[in-house]
């Protein structure tokens, strides 16, 4: 079967930067499991998968406008020191979570720490580079109605509901 929309799809992958620097593997664990053109990969990497099969293996890489957006200035602010409850805590490079305007959960790095004020940047952490993927598609089967009307996949290596 080849992978189109509403595909579910196993991959083995690497992700490394432009220096050849591993930044994510499925090595050693699990092959990811995702419900193909239902958004819950990079777009870039959607479409180098879209009509392959099992076995095959791919070498991509995606620029930033598929993959994880360029940075966005207005995704960087200066917030009062203050606002973090444990100020020891609080080191350049350092990653929490905080809710955005929507109700979206977002990954926010600290890029700055004075003596009043924190700098925070709310882009992805890989916003602006490129991502060079190798991928070897493990296993590719047709997605469940339901799969296809939760948007996600169920099962092993997908979500379980409780």
């Amino acid at each position: 079967m080849q992978i189109t929309k509403h595909a579910v799809v196993s991959i083995d992958y690497e992700l490394k930067d432009d220096e050849g620097t591993t930044i994510d593997t499925s090595a050693g664990g699990e092959p990811l499991t995702y419900l193909h053109g239902a958004k819950n990969i990079i777009e870039g990497l959607e479409k180098a998968l879209e009509g392959k099969k099992a076995g095959d293996s791919v070498s991509v890489k995606i620029p930033p406008q598929e993959g994880y957006g360029m940075p966005d200035e207005s995704r960087v602010q200066q917030v009062p020191k203050e606002m973090f409850q444990d100020e020891s805590q609080i080191k350049v490079g350092e990653q929490f979570y905080a809710q955005g305007p929507e109700g979206e959960h977002l990954t926010v790095t600290i890029k700055e720490v004075a003596d009043d004020h924190v700098v925070i940047d709310a882009n992805h952490p890989l916003a602006g580079k490129n991502l060079n993927f190798e991928v070897t598609i493990k296993e590719v089967r047709e997605a469940s109605e339901e799969e296809i009307s939760h948007g996600h996949v169920h099962g092993p290596g997908g979500h379980h509901h409780e």
